[in-house]
C-alpha cells in the first residue's frame, strides 16, 4: 500500500485505487504517522498536530478512537492487520518510508544534488516534483511542518531550474521563472535564475530590468544588498556574452518517459554518430528532441522530410549562406560550405527523417564527421545510415504502462473531465502496439467518442485514426499515412514479402517465413533494415498496425500458413509426452497466435485440416490448462464436417467433439468403430473429463491404449484410480508406483506429478508425514515447471490437507491462501472452492464455527461443475456437516453428509463415500447411537481400504463412542462394518432412515 501526503492525503492500493479514509481527522492522523513512517510518534505529538496548541477536552481518548477507525478503514481497503502499531511510547505506521511520497521526494532530491550530470539531476527532480499534487498537510493544524515541506518543494524547484539552465533550456524556463518570481519577490536565487534565463534567450535588456527591480525591493523591504549569485547574474547580462544557438523544436505536449532516452543520452556521450531507428509513428523525432534538449552546447535540428537536398537543408537550418552578399562569386558547393563552416564549431547536428534520403544523408554525414572534429550527429531514420562507427538505438513500442500514461495524458487535453475507462485504455494501447503516434491519434478521437467506442472500432483502425494535426506532415497526419510512407520506400520484392508476411499473426521464425512466403532471405533482411519487420534474434515480427496495412496489399498465403502450422503441431505433439515436454510446450506456446489463426481459417475453409490441428493440439491445451479456448472453433468444425467423421479421422473427430459445446452429434457409435491402439492416448483422459462421459465408452477407450511406454505408464494411472476408488489400496499403490517409475524413465513431468500426488495421499493416510511432504513438494515443483498454474494451485490444496492433518495449521493456511490467489488469477473456480473449503477447515478446527460456515458457503457456491466438481463437493459438504454437528444442528449435519454420500456414489468414489460415512458416524455419536456409529466407522475403513491416520474428527468420534460402550463392544461393531462387502455396505448406508435413526 502506498501513502501520499504531498497534496490531498491518500492511501492507495497496489493497483493505484484510493482507499476511503473518511473525514479530515482520520486523513490528518494518517498524514502525521506517514511523516514519520516506520518510527514511533508519541500521542502528544499526534494531538498537537491534529488540534494545535489548544486541544479539546478528551483529546487522548478521541485519539484512541481515531486510531481504531483508521485501522479499520485501512484493513477494509486491503491493508494487512497491524499496519498501525501501538507501543507504550506511541503509535507507528509500520511501512517502509519509501512507501510514502514525502520520503521518496526527499530521497530523489538528495540524489539529484549528488548527481554531477545535469540531465540525470533534472530527471530525478522532475520525478520528485511530480509527486506533489497540492499543498502538503492541507487542512492540518501543523503550520511549521507544512511550511518546512513547502520550502523543500521550492528548493527542489530551484534545483530543477538550475539543471535545466545548465542544459541550455533558457527559452523554456522564462515563463515559469516569471511566475515563480512574482510569487516569491524577495527570493534571490529565483531572480538570479530568471536573469540568466532571459539573458540566455537573447533578452538581456529584460534581464537587467529584473535585476534593478529586485535590488530596489531588497533595499526597501530588507535593507540588504543583492547576494553574490544575483550580482554575478547581473554582471553576465551586462557583458552580453553570446549564448550558443539551440535550434531545437519546443514540444507542445509533455514527454512520457522511455527507457530509450537513457540509452540515447549515454550513446551521445560516447559516440559521434548515433541513429535512432524504428517504424513510423514510434516516436523517434520526439525522442531526438528530448535528448537534444539535454545536451549542453550548440544544437541544430534539421527536418529532412520535405526535402531531397540534404546539404542545402542543413545550410538553411544553420543559417549559413552559400556565398557572401558584398563579395559575390560562384556559389560554393553546399557540402564544402558546411565543412568549412563547421570545421572548428562544437555542435550536435540532428538530422530528422532520413529514410527517404538515406544515401545522401549518409554521404554528407561521413564527410562532415571526417573533417569537423567538434561535430556530433544524431539521425532518425527507419533504416540505419550504414556508416562505420554508427551507434544504433532502436525505438520500438512503448511499454504497456507508458503507453497508457500517454493515452491518458493526451485524452485529458482533448476531453477534460472524467478519465477514460482503464480497461478500454489498456485494450486500445495493446491493439495499437504501443505506437505513440497511433495512441495520440486514438486519444484525439475522444472529442466525439468514448474510449470504449474507440476500442470497439479499432478493427477499422485506418478509417478511425484518420484525423490528426492539420499542421503535421501528411505522413504523420493519419495512421494510414504513417505506414504508407514506409510502404512506398520498399522495392517490388520487399512489398511482395511484406504482403505475404502479414499472414503471420504472432511473428515467425526464419523456417516459417521461408516455407510460407517463398521469398529469398535477403529480401527479409531489407524489411528488417527498413523497420517494417522486427527481429529479436529468433523471431521476425510485424507490428499489428503495419501487418493490417500490408495484409490489404498481399496475396493470400493462408493455405500455406495452415499447412505449415499443422505440420509444426504434428511434429511437436509426440514430444509433449516425454523428456522434451518443456521444450515442446515452449515451442507451441511461442506459436500460439499462429496456430489459432490457422485453426480459425481451416475451420471455415479446410475442415479436415482443422480436425487434424485440434487433435494435434489437444494435449497441449490440457497441459496449459486452456481447453476452453478451442470450444468455438470445435463447434464450427463439427458443423462443417457433419455427423460422420471423414475417412481415417475418427479419433480426430472424437477429440473435436470433446472440445465442442453440447451438440447432437452421436459419438458413441464412432467410439465403437475405433480399433487398434489410439494414436492420441490421452483421448481416454479427455473423455473421462467430458460431460458426455459414459462408463462403457471409457472402458472401450482404455482397452485401446497402445503398447508404447507412455501409454503403458498412463494405463497404470487409470488402473490405480480404479483400484483406489474400489477400496483396494495396496493394489492402487502398486499401480501408481509402477506408473511413477515409467514416467520418470520417460522424463514426463505431468505423469510424474500425477503419480506422486496419489502416492502422497496414501502416505498421508498412513500418517507418514515426512514422506507425504516430500512427495507432495516434488509434485508441486513439477507442476510449476510445466507452468500448470491451475494444477499447482490444486496440489497446494492437497498438500495443505495433509499438513493440516499433521497439526500445522499455520503452514496449511499459507498453502490454502496461496492456492486461492493462484486460482483467482487463473480463473479456476473449482480450485478456489477447494482452497476456501480448506480455510473453513482451519476455522472449524480452531472453534470459529461462524467463520467456518462462511468459508464453506462461499466455496459451495463455486463447486457447481457436475463432472469435475464431485470430489470437491464431497469434501465441502462433509466439512460443513461436521460444523453443523459441532453447533448441535444434527438434522442439518445429516442432510449435508447424505448429500456428500450421494455425490460420492454417483461418481463411484468409495474413498469419498467413506469420508461422508465417517461424518454420519459423528451424527450418530452425537445422538449417542454408539454401536451404529462404531459400525459406520468400520464401514468407512472397509470402503476406503485403509484408515486415515491423524483424522481428528474420526479420532474424536471413536474416542467418545469407545468410552461409552467399552472397547470390546466398539471393536465388535467396528469389525462388523469393516468386513461388510462394499456393495452391501453402500446399499445399507445409503438408506436415509439408517442415518436418521428412524
Amino acid at each position: 500500500m502506498q501513502f501520499a501526503i504531498l497534496g490531498p492525503v491518500e492511501a492507495r492500493r497496489a493497483d493505484g485505487t484510493p482507499v476511503a479514509l473518511g473525514g479530515p481527522q482520520l486523513r490528518g492522523l494518517l498524514a502525521l504517522l506517514a511523516l514519520d513512517a516506520g518510527r514511533v510518534v508519541s500521542a502528544e505529538r499526534l494531538i498537537d498536530g491534529l488540534h494545535g496548541e489548544h486541544p479539546p477536552e478528551g483529546a487522548a481518548e478521541a485519539l484512541q478512537s481515531q486510531v481504531s477507525r483508521l485501522r479499520r478503514r485501512l484493513r477494509d481497503g486491503g491493508a494487512p492487520d497491524g499496519l498501525v502499531e501501538f507501543t507504550p511510547a506511541g503509535y507507528r505506521l509500520a511501512v517502509d518510508p519509501q512507501d510514502v511520497d514525502v520520503h521518496r521526494f526527499e530521497r530523489l532530491t538528495a540524489q539529484a544534488r549528488e548527481t554531477p550530470d545535469p540531465a540525470g539531476a533534472l530527471e530525478l527532480l522532475d520525478e520528485a516534483l511530480a509527486l506533489w499534487r497540492g499543498p502538503a498537510l492541507d487542512g492540518l493544524a501543523d503550520p511549521p511542518r507544512a511550511a518546512r515541506l513547502a520550502e523543500l518543494r521550492l528548493a527542489a524547484t530551484e534545483d530543477r531550474v538550475e539543471a535545466a539552465l545548465a542544459l541550455g533550456r533558457h527559452d523554456r524556463l522564462v515563463a515559469e521563472l516569471w511566475e515563480l518570481a512574482r510569487e516569491h519577490p524577495l527570493r534571490e536565487r529565483l531572480s538570479a535564475q530568471l536573469i540568466r534565463a532571459l539573458h540566455g534567450s537573447g533578452r538581456s535588456a529584460e534581464a537587467l530590468a529584473v535585476f534593478a527591480g529586485i535590488r530596489e525591493r531588497l533595499a526597501d523591504e530588507l535593507g540588504a544588498d543583492p547576494s553574490a549569485e544575483l550580482a554575478n547574474a547581473h554582471a553576465a547580462a551586462l557583458r552580453a556574452t553570446p549564448v550558443p544557438a539551440r535550434r531545437v523544436p519546443v514540444p507542445l505536449t509533455g514527454f512520457v518517459g522511455r527507457v530509450e532516452l537513457d540509452r540515447l543520452t549515454t550513446a551521445l556521450r560516447e559516440a559521434r554518430l548515433v541513429t535512432l531507428t524504428g517504424p513510423g509513428g514510434a516516436g523517434k523525432t520526439r525522442l531526438a528532441v528530448e535528448a537534444a534538449a539535454r545536451v549542453a552546447g550548440e544544437v541544430c535540428f534539421v527536418e529532412l522530410a520535405a526535402t531531397t537536398d540534404v546539404p542545402r537543408a542543413v545550410l538553411a537550418a544553420l543559417g549559413l549562406r552559400e556565398q557572401g552578399v558584398l563579395t559575390p562569386g560562384a556559389p560554393a558547393d553546399p557540402a564544402d560550405r558546411l565543412a568549412a563552416g563547421l570545421a572548428d564549431r562544437p555542435l550536435l547536428l540532428v538530422l530528422d527523417n532520413c529514410e527517404h534520403v538515406v544515401a545522401e544523408a549518409a554521404r554528407l554525414t561521413r564527410r562532415l564527421l571526417g573533417e569537423c572534429a567538434g561535430l556530433r550527429v544524431l539521425a532518425t531514420s527507419r533504416e540505419a545510415l550504414g556508416l562505420t562507427g554508427e551507434t544504433l538505438v532502436p525505438v520500438g513500442a512503448l511499454p504497456a504502462d507508458a503507453a497508457e500514461r500517454l493515452f491518458t495524458d493526451r485524452a485529458a487535453a482533448v476531453a477534460p473531465g472524467e478519465a477514460p475507462a482503464a480497461g478500454a485504455v489498456t485494450r486500445i494501447c495493446a491493439a495499437l502496439d504501443g505506437l505513440p503516434l497511433a495512441i495520440e491519434l486514438a486519444a484525439a478521437r475522444l472529442r466525439t467518442l468514448s474510449a470504449d467506442d474507440v476500442a470497439a472500432r479499432l478493427g477499422d483502425r485506418f478509417g478511425l485514426l484518420s484525423r490528426g494535426d492539420r499542421t503535421a506532415e501528411p505522413r504523420h497526419r493519419t495512421l494510414r499515412g504513417v505506414v504508407e510512407w514506409s510502404w512506398d520506400l520498399l522495392d517490388a520484392d520487399e512489398q511482395l514479402l511484406a504482403g505475404r508476411f502479414a499472414v503471420f499473426a504472432g511473428g515467425a521464425r526464419p523456417a516459417a517465413v521461408e516455407r510460407v512466403c517463398d521469398v529469398p532471405d535477403a529480401v527479409l533482411t531489407g524489411l528488417v533494415e527498413k523497420s517494417l519487420v522486427e527481429f529479436d534474434g529468433r523471431r521476425y515480427r510485424m507490428l499489428e498496425t503495419i501487418r493490417a496495412f500490408c495484409a490489404e496489399r498481399g496475396d493470400d498465403r493462408r493455405a500455406a500458413h495452415a499447412k505449415y502450422f499443422l505440420d509444426f503441431a504434428c511434429t511437436h505433439e509426440p514430444k509433449l509426452r516425454g523428456a522434451d515436454q518443456l521444450t515442446a510446450l515452449a515451442e507451441l506456446t511461442a506459436e500460439h497466435a499462429d496456430l489459432h489463426a490457422a485453426l480459425r481459417w481451416s475451420a471455415a475453409e479446410a475442415p479436415e485440416t482443422a480436425l487434424r490441428l485440434i487433435a494435434a493440439l489437444s494435449w497441449y491445451w490440457w497441459l496449459r490448462g486452456v481447453r476452453s479456448e478451442a470450444t468455438p472453433i470445435a463447434d464450427a468444425v463439427l458443423a462443417a464436417v457433419g455427423p460422420e467423421p471423414p475417412p481415417g479421422l475418427a479419433e480426430e473427430y472424437v477429440l473435436c467433439a470433446i472440445h465442442a459445446s453440447a451438440t447432437d452429434v452421436a459419438i458413441e457409435p464412432i467410439l465403437q468403430r475405433l480399433d487398434g491402439p489410439l494414436r492420441y492416448p490421452y483421448l481416454f483422459l479427455l473423455w473421462a473429463f467430458s460431460p458426455r462421459t459414459k462408463a462403457k465408452e471409457g472402458e472401450r477407450l482404455a482397452a485401446l491404449l497402445g503398447s508404447d511406454a507412455w501409454s503403458r505408464a498412463f494405463a497404470r494411472i487409470g488402473d490405480g484410480l480404479g483400484a483406489q476408488y474400489g477400496g483396494r489400496i495396496a493394489e492402487a499403490e502398486a499401480h501408481f508406483s509402477a506408473s511413477l517409475d515409467a514416467f520418470r524413465v520417460l522424463g514426463d513431468r505431468w505423469g510424474e506429478a500425477s503419480a506422486l500426488e496419489k502416492l502422497a495421499e496414501f502416505a498421508d493416510w498412513r500418517g507418514d508425514h515426512p514422506r507425504f511432504r516430500a512427495l507432495m513438494d516434488e509434485s508441486v515443483r513439477l507442476a510449476g515447471e510445466l507452468g500448470a498454474t491451475e494444477d499447482a494451485a490444486d496440489l497446494l490444496c492437497r498438500r495443505a490437507d495433509g499438513v493440516l492433518r499433521a497439526g500445522d495449521a499455520e503452514a496449511a493456511q499459507a498453502d490454502y491462501e496461496t492456492a486461492a490467489e493462484q486460482a483467482r488469477a487463473a480463473g479456476t473456480p473449482l480450485t478456489l472452492a477447494r482452497a476456501r473449503g480448506g480455510l473453513g477447515e482451519i476455522a472449524r478446527r480452531a472453534g470459529d464455527l461462524t467463520t467456518a460456515r462462511r468459508w464453506y458457503s462461499a466455496a459451495l457456491a463455486l463447486a457447481t461443475d457436475p463432472v469435475t466438481g464431485g470430489e470437491t463437493r464431497i469434501r465441502l459438504h462433509t466439512g460443513f456437516g461436521w460444523t453443523a454437528a459441532a453447533e448441535g444442528h444434527l438434522d442439518e449435519a445429516t442432510e449435508l453428509h447424505q448429500e456428500a454420500l450421494a455425490t460420492a456414489l454417483e461418481h463411484t468414489n468409495l474413498p469419498g463415500a467413506a469420508q461422508a460415512i465417517e461424518g454420519l458416524a459423528g451424527v450418530l455419536a452425537g445422538r449417542e447411537e454408539d454401536e451404529r456409529a462404531a459400525f459406520l466407522l468400520g464401514v468407512a475403513v472397509g470402503l476406503r481400504g485403509a484408515p486415515v491416520t491423524g483424522d481428528a474428527d474420526v479420532a474424536g468420534v471413536a474416542g467418545r463412542v469407545r468410552a461409552r460402550i467399552g472397547a470390546e463392544a466398539y471393536a465388535k461393531a467396528f469389525g462388523r462394518g469393516r468386513e461388510m462387502p462394499p456393495e452391501q455396505a453402500v446399499e445399507e448406508v445409503g438408506q436415509r432412515r439408517f442415518a436418521l435413526g428412524s
